[in-house]
């Protein structure tokens, strides 16, 4: 397995991306220098309020992706003829040319805390912390949720798929041509891998991440020869030792039966037949059937590979049936996390150091109608406990703030839900990355990752890793920050009379 590059964007893409942004962001930026509070110390926090597919976690990931893009942000010189082109409603230039001088000079001096690539991550949990100069930290919000959003959502519709198909059956990801463009299908298929794939058809993500490449044939294939035995064969004869056979051309179990017939030969010659690929149909009578017909021919190790839209709910089904699958091709649903496409991740302002020189900070609040919606303030840190080594409830607080001696976690939506923390066994989720804009960590490879989410969620309970209705991990604020977020909300809050 060849090793994952260091720079996964940057390796792809050769022009300057610090234009992957919205224009708001620029134009903010702009505002803060006219009125310069550009170097004024922010913290912002990248977080997501809801677990996706109404499961009861999800995987971070994209985090690598992220890195790349902050170590090599930099305006270059087409970026800043452009920018100088824009024009405002009245024809003038958009953004003056002392603004365009000073983003030519722009080093990222940030200080950056994140969770690890391959966590398992809840609602309000801060995934990514930037505190540094105000201008800086609200430049890089765009890029930074458009990378994470999306890898940890598909990576989270993975990790499910996994926890469907079981730890002993393979998955394969075979959604490239359905993805969203090339970069959503390389960075679909490197998500997919950490959340639990085995490998990939996508043979650039392959050379790119060190991901397994897998692959059959199409039904053309096939059709390209008088009859199905011939092509069989032939493909055969190019791949003694790696055929695998899509059967379902004309009619499955004749298919089967054609498979078995060039299996023979193949053994006969000192070879062995991969497997078959089943792509429509009863996916369960048929691989029945197959599992059959192998079998009794004296095959009882090729295995069945299934594809055709299949999802975790698919999969959970085909196994109460008893279908007879053992690999299990996943395309259009995984890499474009069909029922749910977004993961609606978002990224908050929640502290401002003062201007008066005491060095203290003025905490932000988002206020909403909805609870929910409600920013939290502080510079936060996710304090995860454990019990007999199973994570049992996580902890937001404010690191600038001491902590009391006896804990207590205050659920943010419902006051009355509180827990007195007993375990004194616990883990701060968030790392340091960067310190000043330099790189204080050293990500892990890719495998690596794959293999902490694979641990982490099997450590959930079972009862918060099912599909249907799972229970809720305990999530709460510690009881200090929830008083002073539910004093600053009251003090935020307009008082209309009644």
């Amino acid at each position: 397995m060849s090793q994952q590059p260091q720079q996964p964007l940057s390796a792809l893409y050769r022009p300057s991306l610090t234009l992957l942004t919205d224009l708001y962001q620029l134009t903010m930026a702009y505002g803060y220098w006219r009125q310069g509070m550009q170097d004024q110390e922010a913290v912002f926090h990248l977080y997501f309020r809801k677990a996706p597919f109404q499961g009861g976690y999800a995987v971070a990931a994209g985090l690598a992706y992220a890195v790349d893009w902050l170590e090599n942000l930099r305006f270059s010189e087409d970026d800043l003829t452009y920018l100088g082109s824009l024009r405002g409603s009245k024809g003038g230039v958009l953004f003056e040319q002392g603004f365009l001088d000073y983003l030519r000079d722009l080093r990222f001096t940030c200080d950056v805390d994140a969770v690890a690539e391959g966590t398992v991550v809840f609602g309000n949990e801060p995934l990514m912390r930037i505190q540094g100069p105000l201008i800086q930290a609200q430049l890089v919000e765009t890029a930074l949720l458009t990378l994470v959003n999306f890898q940890t959502l598909i990576a989270t519709k993975a990790a499910r798929i996994r926890e469907a198909v079981g730890p002993n059956d393979q998955i394969l990801e075979f959604g490239l041509r359905r993805a969203q463009g090339f970069d959503g299908g390389l960075s679909a298929t490197r998500a997919a891998y950490l959340g639990g794939a085995d490998g990939t058809s996508n043979v650039l993500a392959g050379q790119q991440f060190g991901i397994p490449v897998k692959g059959t044939h199409a039904h053309s294939w096939v059709m390209a020869f008088d009859d199905e035995e011939e092509a069989f064969e032939k493909y055969a004869a190019a791949f003694p030792d790696d055929s695998v056979f899509l059967v379902d051309t004309y009619d499955t179990l004749e298919g089967v039966r054609n498979a078995i017939k060039v299996a023979r030969r193949l053994r006969s010659q000192g070879h062995e037949l991969g497997g078959i690929r089943l792509d429509s149909g009863d996916l369960t009578y048929l691989s029945v059937q197959a599992r059959k017909l192998l079998d009794e021919a004296g095959f009882p190790k090729v295995r069945i590979v299934a594809s055709n839209d299949l999802d975790e709910q698919l999969v959970t089904a085909l196994k109460l049936e008893g279908a007879r699958i053992d690999t299990w091709g996943i395309g259009t649903k995984l890499v474009t996390a069909y029922d749910q496409p977004a993961l609606g991740g978002v990224y908050k302002l929640a502290a401002m150091r003062k201007t008066d020189g005491s060095g203290g900070w003025d905490y932000t609040i988002k206020l909403s109608e909805q609870l929910a919606k409600t920013s939290i303030p502080g510079i936060l840190q996710v304090r995860r406990f454990y019990h007999d080594g199973k994570p049992v409830a996580d902890m937001l607080y404010n690191t600038a703030e001491p902590l009391p001696e006896q804990l207590t976690i205050v659920d943010p939506l419902d006051a009355t839900r509180r827990r007195p923390v007993q375990s004194a066994e616990f883990r701060e989720l968030l790392e340091p990355l960067f310190r000043q804009g330099r790189r204080v960590l050293e990500l892990p490879p890719l495998q690596e990752s794959r293999q902490k989410a694979r641990q982490e969620v099997t450590s959930l309970d079972p009862s918060i890793r099912r599909f249907l209705n799972p229970h809720t991990y305990p999530v709460g604020l510690e009881k200090g920050l929830h008083d002073f977020r539910t004093q600053l909300i009251l003090e935020r809050r307009p008082q209309r009379p009644a």
